[in-house]
């Protein structure tokens, strides 16, 4: 494969990665962490640069991908988690919160009071966007060509202009931190990095790219590991300047008052930086990126439900993608937000130790005993960290997670985790040991 085709492959997945949440979060972080930004994006691009990357890693490392790594825990779970994950990232959640914010950002400014309260330019517009997106979805093989080599170039473009322009124009000081960033703040940063819910698309991403690079000929497992790595360096070193930069804007913005959001920042911003070509410069950058976006899950879940059942042709499944994410996308962005964070509360920690556990699965031989003990106390917590999240009050439950360390975090999970693992490989050895003696026994008799 050449190294231009590599070069595109990670173009086009940076461009899947980078859609509402990335826009949106990196700069109300760098407005709320105020002079304690570094610690705070530090811990940010480890979630939302990092993580994603080492799950890609692990994706082409397994020969079977995902389903695999789950069925290590038992097959079951391998599917409900991945549909769930797929259900989450596609048409249920992320889909429809890009669409939405691709509506309130790039059309939602130009249009008169009466419009703007009105559904019904949402209604047309999403029958506009998902159109399109439909379109490109139903051709898999040419999405390198669509996103790498023509919509990310065009897309980086227009960020470098509005940082370069946000560098030499905003001179204001970062500002002191607000409440949530004056202690820990890298781990504040750690948790914002979920919302980007990259972690958890690398899931799906991983066979948009292992196929793209199987397209140009290559069979080869350590050359797929190899390009998918070259690929995702590529795609993660862009993400990690385009956090930097859009962190700093929202530092220096700061200065300018309180902001709701990151939306709103970045609004201000570009008006302020270049007028009213700023706030059309700005809708243009979140109509391509949540536009990639939506194409890149579109294609991820058209993928997988039709490997998953047989019956359904992929033409089918971005079809009826679509259609539930058009539907759920009218629903508006509030309602959509409301079960963002209870859910990736939930789904990160069991990412991250299955993920975790498959970088060290020659040391305890691929038990199952060690990956069962380890994401059920996982689990546990986290399903308590996400309906805590919803605002239920868990009464005795509440009082164990809350003395765990690193609860007043956010990370209450890791401990648990730790020992579920410890337990596991305990359980496993134990196990060992009785099939050798019972061998021995037989033996002897």
């Amino acid at each position: 494969m050449k190294k231009l085709d590599t070069l595109f492959i990670g173009l086009m997945l940076f461009s899947m990665f980078f859609g509402a949440g990335n826009l949106i979060f990196p700069p109300f972080l760098g407005a709320e962490s105020g002079t304690s930004y570094w610690p705070a994006m530090s811990g940010f691009i480890i979630t939302g640069v990092g993580l994603p990357f080492v799950v890609l890693l692990a994706v082409s490392l397994v020969k079977g991908g995902v389903q695999t790594i789950g069925n290590r825990v038992h097959p079951v779970f391998s599917t409900v988690f991945m549909v769930i994950i797929y259900l989450c990232i596609g048409p249920f959640l992320a889909i429809p919160r890009n669409a939405n914010v691709a509506y309130e950002m790039g059309i939602t400014p130009f249009l008169s009071e009466s419009w703007r309260n009105s559904s019904l330019s949402l209604f047309l517009y999403t029958i506009i966007f998902f159109s399109l997106v439909y379109v490109i979805s139903l051709n898999p093989s040419k999405m390198e060509k669509y996103m790498g080599r023509w919509i990310t170039p065009i897309l980086l473009l227009s960020m470098v202009i509005l940082c370069a322009v946000g560098f030499v124009k905003l001179n204001a000081p970062f500002q002191s931190p607000s409440e949530a960033y004056q202690t820990g703040a890298f781990f504040k940063g750690f948790i914002e990095g979920y919302n980007t819910m990259d972690a958890l698309a690398s899931l799906a991403f991983g066979i948009v790219i292992l196929t793209s690079i199987q397209q140009r000929g290559v069979r080869d497992s350590k050359k797929l590991t190899e390009y998918t790595l070259k690929a995702g360096m590529i795609a993660g070193i862009l993400l990690a300047l385009v956090y930097v930069s859009l962190g700093f804007i929202g530092g220096k913005m700061a200065a300018n008052g309180s902001f709701e959001n990151g939306a709103d920042i970045l609004s201000s911003a570009s008006t302020i930086l270049l007028g009213q070509s700023g706030t059309a410069l700005l809708g243009f950058i979140f109509t391509l990126a949540c536009f990639t976006t939506v194409v890149g899950l579109t294609t991820a879940c058209g993928q997988y439900f039709s490997n998953l059942i047989p019956k359904a042709s992929y033409k089918s499944v971005v079809l009826v993608v679509t259609l539930v994410s058009f539907t759920l996308s009218n629903l508006g962005l509030n309602q959509i937000l409301k079960i963002s964070v209870p859910f990736l509360v939930t789904a990160y920690p069991l990412t991250i130790v299955l993920i975790t556990l498959t970088f060290f699965n020659r040391f305890f031989k691929n038990s199952k005993t060690v990956y069962r003990s380890a994401m059920l106390f996982t689990g546990v917590f986290a399903v308590i960290g996400g309906l805590n999240a919803f605002g239920l009050d868990l009464g005795p439950l509440q009082t164990i997670r809350d003395i765990l360390p690193l609860s007043s975090v956010g990370l209450e999970w890791i401990v648990p985790a730790l020992v579920g693992t410890g337990i596991g490989i305990a359980l496993s050895k134990f196990s060992k040991k009785q099939g050798v003696q019972e061998q021995v026994d037989v033996k002897v008799s």
